[in-house]
Order: C-alpha cells, then structure tokens, then sequence
C-alpha cells in the first residue's frame, strides 16, 4: 500500500511563501510520477504542478508558472511544492499525488493521494 502524506501547510500573508512537502512510503518513489492539486471551498479539485519520475521535468498550470515549483527528491521519497508571493486565491488544501503514467493533469490517472495540507492566504 501506497501511503503520502503532506505537511508544511499554513496560514501566512499574501505576499509570503510556503513550501509544501509530500513523503511517500510503501512503493518505489522514483516509479511514480507525482503531482499537486487544490482544492479551494466551493470549487472543484484542480491541477497545479507535475514532475516526471527521473528526469523531474515539471508541468504546471497557467496560474502556478512563475510562482510555483514542484520538485522531488528521489533520495528522500519525497515530493515538494514551493509556492511564492502567495495570493488569497491561493487559499485551498493542497493534495500530493502519485500515477504510473504521465498524463500530470488527469486526475483519473493518479491511483494514490495524500490527506491534504491547508493552505490559508489572507491579505
């Protein structure tokens, strides 16, 4: 069984920056290619970034480039998110995923998902 868990979550400032990190037990990390999502209230669950299982090539949604880098570290089975210059928008639980495939945006195609980690940007 595939377990990941989150943490690193917050409240913060808009403006300040978060690092989220995901660890991945109960698998071969560097198998998996992993990916972020959120969740914000009332909406519906929506891709952030993607990195590739060895070479790290990264995906991200339009609102995510420039502020946002996803990263991993196959050493440490675990996956990360910095976020900068965070904005109220950004207010969501964030959610770390894992697929066999490489189609980042799909979240059909992720097989495991953490619990979420609670962002909150006030301004």
């Amino acid at each position: 069984q595939v377990v990941l868990v989150e943490s690193g979550g917050g409240s913060v400032q808009a403006g300040d920056s978060l690092k989220l990190s995901c660890v991945v037990s109960g698998g071969t990390f560097s198998r998996w290619a992993m990916g972020w999502f959120r969740q914000a209230p009332g909406a519906e669950r929506e891709f952030v970034a993607g990195v590739g299982r060895i070479d790290g090539s990264e995906y991200y949604a339009n609102f995510a480039k420039g502020r946002y880098t996803i990263s991993r570290d196959n050493a440490k089975d675990t996956l990360y998110l910095q976020m900068n210059n965070l904005k109220p928008d950004d207010t969501a639980v964030y959610y770390c995923a894992a697929q066999r495939i490489s189609n980042y945006g799909s979240e059909p195609d992720y097989k495991y998902w953490g619990q979420g980690t609670q962002v909150t940007v006030s301004s």
